[in-house]
């Protein structure tokens, strides 16, 4: 009744208020009131009491890690980690802050966000904001997590790293802060920042070779994951598998942001305000799961893959799994449909689960795919 009420509300009433604000301005809003009901138990209880569900049949074990539930929110709408208190509460099951660089990063130059309302998707040209590995590391070591953190880790948007050799030490940097200080329970390595000083240098697979090498030096003691461009073509996608193999990386996160604004698999059903930045949302969801599908086809049950990209609904989610998906990730969700959407959309999951025979979330993953195969 209370997710009913809340959904109603922000729907009709508080999102065309917002929707008349910069949309910066609304994220940063927000932040400063997530990060303040945090520090208090009595509003963690509070929104726990509004927003928070939780179900035995979400449950489940992954890279040994446990989850609540398997919505998380994705990398890029708590660049500095001042959200980790709450979002718990909102009803998270995990969080992937950052992107965080080596180095601390203003991001590109305002407007550098924008809405596609028509399209329920969003413009982001961010550019990596952010305070830097050696700030936030200091700011997280102390804390103890309600949920598995993740660590997104990207090179800082700047010339001084676009040179190939200087951008593998940037992203090493933050990899080693956060592992010898323990923190974080798994790391992305984010290649696919459509928004930085030199585009997608690690897209090439000659220094996805070079970058996974370096990587591969350091023990890992952390599920380590890489995040995907969208617009990859097959062959490409296929060698990039390859070389996870090779490196032994644990999992893949499909999608980030599309740079083909105005393709015809985005179907924008309004025109682009700006040629720069990536595309989320709704409009990014056919690629991206098209890229989900296609990976879990390729490598049958080798990965974990964590599907990112036009989450709105438990339907939505549902899907992804049933494509492959162990967890889901969203944050272009959130903000068209308000706090009460991971709640909703874990309490859709338990009843589609039940439609379907399910116990609990794991037997629903790649179903699709075994279909396909016969194994169901």
């Amino acid at each position: 009744m209370l997710a009913k009420f809340f959904h109603f509300n922000y729907r009709y009433i508080l999102k065309p208020i917002l929707f008349c604000f910069d949309p910066e301005q609304v994220h940063d809003f927000f932040t400063v009131v997530g990060e303040s009901l945090g520090r208090s138990a009595l509003t963690r209880w509070l929104t726990s009491l509004f927003f928070g569900y939780q179900h035995p049949s979400l449950e489940q074990s992954i890279l040994g890690l446990k989850f609540t539930n398997p919505v998380g929110l994705a990398a890029g709408f708590d660049k500095d980690a001042r959200l980790t208190a709450i979002l718990p509460a909102v009803g998270f099951g995990f969080e992937e802050v950052g992107s965080i660089t080596g180095e601390a990063c203003q991001g590109n130059p305002r407007p550098r966000l924008w809405r596609l309302p028509k399209s329920q998707s969003l413009i982001v040209h961010y550019g990596l904001k952010n305070a830097g590995a050696e700030v936030l590391v200091q700011k997280l070591r102390d804390h103890r997590f309600a949920y598995p953190l993740g660590i997104s880790i990207a090179k800082t948007n700047s010339p001084a790293t676009v040179e190939v050799t200087a951008g593998i030490a940037d992203y090493l940097k933050v990899y080693k802060i956060f592992l010898t200080a323990g923190v974080g329970d798994y790391f992305t390595i984010n290649i696919s920042c459509p928004n930085a000083y030199g585009g997608l240098p690690f897209t090439d697979l000659a220094r996805l070779d070079l970058l996974l090498g370096e990587f591969a030096k350091i023990p890992k003691t952390k599920p380590l994951f890489i995040k995907m461009p969208p617009d990859l073509e097959e062959e490409k996608l296929a060698a990039i598998i390859l070389l996870a193999e090779k490196y032994k990386i644990d999992g893949f996160v499909c999608t980030n942001l599309t740079k083909d604004g105005n393709g015809a698999n985005l179907q924008l059903k309004e025109p682009r305000p700006t040629d720069k930045g990536g595309v989320s949302g709704k409009a990014l969801a056919p690629l991206a799961e098209k890229q989900l599908r296609l990976i879990r086809q390729k490598t049958g049950n080798k990965f974990i893959l964590i599907a990112c990209g036009g989450i709105f609904s438990a339907e939505d989610a549902y899907r992804k799994i049933k494509a492959g998906a162990s967890l889901v990730q969203l944050v272009t969700g959130l903000i068209f449909e308000g706090p009460q959407l991971i709640g909703e959309i874990n309490r859709g999951l338990v009843k589609l689960l039940t439609q379907d025979g399910y116990q609990n979330i794991s037997e629903a993953i790649g179903v699709d795919y075994k279909k396909e195969i016969g194994q169901v």
